[in-house]
């Protein structure tokens, strides 16, 4: 299978490594990955703020760059449940009055997967030949979970992931904070969020907090590291791209 990956801004720009994994672990189970040229901001962004004159233009470009990707790719994929969960629903509601657009939309949705689900529902896969012999806990994305669905195919993954000593987060289902724009306009109800994960973070006395987006990265990350509590975070695709022998570690 060639899969063509949807590296989605904030991995691009601050997290590089999460890409690497997520190409790492793909090739590994036998697949070829590619990176479409021409890729931007898929226009979630400017959705969420009510920019939807800019989300058309950013959504019509994610489409025309995808189109074309697909013409040499069976699938799209993207490690961040909240841009697929965009491309899926927001794209499709943003172009409803826009016939021509939004069947170009649907195509382009039809086929692009988050990582998990693509590794679990698409490939038929939970055993990524890793390794990683720490304590981990697990933080699932508010757009995985209530717009993609994805349900535990993140924890399935990490369950069969040799050496592991994986251990439930309290109140797990409870949002990090972040939520885009919300961090900034709503700084202290997110900073009181944050607290809250973290405290659940801290109980389970995991070395390993693992997300699958980069903004929850991002967000309990740097919460975290100013704690110095000695807490890392890490992408998904970051601890199965982990082997025994001691490859891709951070």
């Amino acid at each position: 299978m060639r899969v063509g990956l949807f590296a989605t801004c904030l991995a691009d720009a601050m997290f590089p490594g999460v890409l690497q994994a997520t190409t790492t672990v793909i090739e590994r189970l036998g697949h070829e990955v590619v990176l479409p040229q021409g890729q931007t901001c898929c226009g979630q962004m400017h959705i969420n703020t009510g920019y939807a004159e800019q989300a058309r233009v950013l959504i019509e470009h994610h489409a025309t760059t995808f189109e074309s990707a697909l013409q040499s790719c069976d699938v799209i994929v993207a490690p961040s449940g909240s841009c697929v969960a965009s491309v899926r629903h927001q794209h499709i509601a943003a172009t409803a009055q826009l016939p021509a657009l939004a069947a170009r939309v649907r195509e382009v949705a039809a086929h692009t997967f988050e990582f998990s689900e693509f590794l679990v529902d698409v490939l038929g896969v939970v055993d990524v030949g890793a390794y990683f012999p720490h304590r981990v806990t697990y933080h699932p994305t508010c757009h995985s979970l209530r717009m993609l669905r994805v349900g535990d195919k993140p924890v399935q993954l990490l369950r069969a992931v040799g050496g592991i000593d994986l251990v439930e987060l309290p109140d797990a289902q409870v949002c990090c904070g972040f939520g885009g724009t919300f961090a900034v306009k709503n700084n202290e109800v997110s900073t009181a969020m944050l607290a809250d994960k973290m405290a659940n973070v801290l109980a389970t006395k995991a070395e390993v907090c693992a997300t699958g987006d980069a903004s929850c990265l991002m967000h309990i990350g740097g919460g975290l590291s100013r704690l110095r509590v000695g807490v890392r975070t890490l992408h998904l695709a970051e601890v199965l791209a982990c082997t025994r022998d001691g490859g891709h570690t951070r």
